[in-house]
Order: structure tokens, then C-alpha cells, then sequence
């Protein structure tokens, strides 16, 4: 057995039954399903003990957030790689096993992203993999292309998406777990970013594909929930990151890339949501917990820094005109 699979669930229960069946329809079927649920509401919990009895089950008293939910499943895990997937979503039959192998390509892949599909219009993409850029965004490539037209070989991306991503455990040890700090939102990229620092890679694989219902069921892509803690996030995921130097260079992209989102959430009435957002998120890196999550500058990775910052600026490009 190779790899376990980990599904964070938070009042889910519509859509749990469906990812769950869909991933005991995989072959072959030597992995591992943990459930961590957060505290649901809504009977999810009796639906894992009733309907599926072999998967195991970690049941939170409340939702702890995203990214602890994960980290409880990361720490039962025995295997020597751990598959995120959202509830949310349904694979097909080869996705496990398309997983791994694209992961055992290269013995330098951190992580890999699959091949998101929208679940209500799955001839387009939901996403190819996350990139990161020196606005200090992060956008999922190719969301809302033609599946058939775009990405349909593998690729290298900045890191892979939570919602279906593939993790090497052994890297983890390096990297950490995810910084529950976030709670929820760019935990993703946080460890992914924590990963090509140290000089690993992130790919995106097309034959693993899965299809995510996300918020063109829910309707709720602009909250003030979502929101407040991505501009917080935003801010963390920077502030942690980056070296001094590196940010006093990227100021005047990361203040034009905060400008615009502000604009953009304002018009949309949001701007003081955002604003208290990008507040907090300085609040945080300064405080105790958060100073304590900074990732310490070594010179012997200062190549991979470097490389880092091209690709940042060189997703700058790719966000307007990929």
C-alpha cells in the first residue's frame, strides 16, 4: 500500500457519499481512506458509520479549519504518500494509481496536482495546478478553458492544489505539515512554496482527473469568510516566505497587486472586509505563532530562491496572457 487518502469534511454530506464511492470504484484499490471531519451537523458522521464502515473515521469536535483537519489525517498516516482530496468532488477509476505513478517520475516531485474538471460543466478545467506570482496571487491554471484544448500534458507548476494533490510523506518531514495558522486558503501554496525552497518540485498530471463541484454549486466564490481570510493569507503567506531583500524587491508588484485586488473587492463591496483582511495578516506574522512559522533564510538555498523569484515574475505574464 502506498498511498492514503485524506478527506477534510465540514457539513459535507451531499457530496461526501458520491467522492467516497467514486474513489472504492478505483483500481487497483490497495489505498487506505481516512475521513477527518470537522465538527459537521448534518449527519455526515452517521453516514460514514452506516455506509462506510472501512473507512476510517477522525471526528473533530469543531471545525478546527482546513488545514488542521489535514494535519490530523497526515499524522495516521503510514504510507508513504498522502492524496488530499476535497469532499466535494469524484474521481475516475484510475485515479489513484495515475496519481502515484506521475509522482514516481521524478524522485525530486514534492507534489503532484491533478486534472480538475468542473463537475456542473466538465468539459472545462476547474484548474491545472496552482501558480504563484510576484503580485503576490495565486491563481489556478487554466480554470474555465476547454479541458480538450488546454493541459493536456504534464507540467511544472509553482504548487499543487488541495483540493486532488498528491504529497511525498519523506518530503513532508522536511517541510513540515501545513501551518494551521491559515485555517483555510493558501495552505496549499504555503507548503508547496516551503517545498521549492528546499529545491523539490511540483507537477500537474492530466490522466489524473477528477471532477469538483466547488462554488458553481455552492454559489459562494465572494464572502466575507472567504475573503477576510484569503487577504489575510495573502499577506502571511508573504511575510513567511520571503527573505527581507526579496520583499523590499517585490514591494512595488506586491503593493500594485493589492491595490487592484482592493478595487476589485470594493466594487464588489467588500473593500473594508479586505482591507481588515490584509490587517490581520500582518497581525499574525508579527505575532508570537506566526513569527514562529517564518522560514529561515539559508544560503546554501539560495539558488532556488532565485529561481523562484524568475518564475515569480514570469507568472506575472502568465496570469494576464496564459
Amino acid at each position: 500500500m502506498k498511498t492514503t487518502v485524506i478527506i477534510p469534511n465540514f457539513n459535507g454530506k451531499e457530496y461526501l457519499k458520491n467522492c467516497l464511492l467514486s474513489l472504492l470504484r478505483c483500481e487497483p484499490s490497495d489505498f487506505k481512506i481516512i475521513v477527518v471531519d470537522n465538527g459537521s451537523t448534518d449527519g455526515s458522521a452517521m453516514l460514514l458509520e452506516e455506509e462506510f464502515p472501512q473507512v476510517e473515521s477522525i471526528l473533530l469536535k469543531e471545525n478546527t479549519g482546513f488545514a488542521a483537519a489535514v494535519n490530523r489525517g497526515l499524522e495516521k498516516t503510514k504510507t508513504p504518500y498522502a492524496l488530499l482530496l476535497n469532499n466535494d468532488t469524484t474521481v475516475e477509476s484510475d485515479f489513484v494509481s495515475n496519481m502515484e505513478k506521475a509522482l514516481e517520475r521524478d524522485n525530486r516531485c514534492f507534489s503532484v496536482s491533478a486534472k480538475m474538471l468542473m463537475m456542473q460543466e466538465p468539459s472545462l478545467l476547474d484548474g491545472a495546478g496552482d501558480l504563484y506570482c510576484a503580485l503576490g496571487w495565486a491563481f489556478a491554471l487554466g480554470k474555465g478553458k476547454p479541458a480538450d484544448k488546454y493541459y493536456g500534458v504534464p507540467a511544472r507548476i509553482f504548487s499543487g492544489c488541495g483540493g486532488a494533490v498528491i504529497y511525498r510523506m519523506d518530503v513532508m518531514q522536511e517541510t513540515g505539515f501545513f501551518d494551521e495558522n491559515h485555517f483555510a486558503y493558501l495552505e496549499d501554496v504555503d507548503i508547496g512554496y516551503r517545498a521549492r525552497l528546499l529545491g523539490y518540485k511540483n507537477y500537474y498530471e492530466p490522466s489524473a482527473v477528477c471532477y469538483h463541484a466547488g462554488s458553481g454549486f455552492s454559489g459562494s466564490r465572494y464572502n466575507e469568510f472567504k475573503i477576510s481570510l484569503s487577504s489575510r493569507n495573502s499577506i502571511y503567506l508573504v511575510l513567511k516566505n520571503m527573505p527581507l531583500l526579496q520583499i523590499l524587491f517585490n514591494l512595488p508588484f506586491l503593493f500594485a497587486g493589492f491595490f487592484v485586488k482592493f478595487v476589485f473587492f470594493a466594487v464588489k463591496g467588500y473593500g473594508n472586509t479586505y482591507c481588515k483582511g490584509l490587517l490581520n495578516g500582518f497581525n499574525l506574522y508579527f505575532s508570537k505563532e506566526g513569527r514562529g512559522h517564518k522560514v529561515p533564510f539559508k544560503m546554501k538555498n539560495l539558488p532556488h530562491y532565485i529561481a523562484i523569484e524568475w518564475e515569480l515574475l514570469v507568472n506575472v505574464i502568465r496570469r494576464f496572457c496564459g
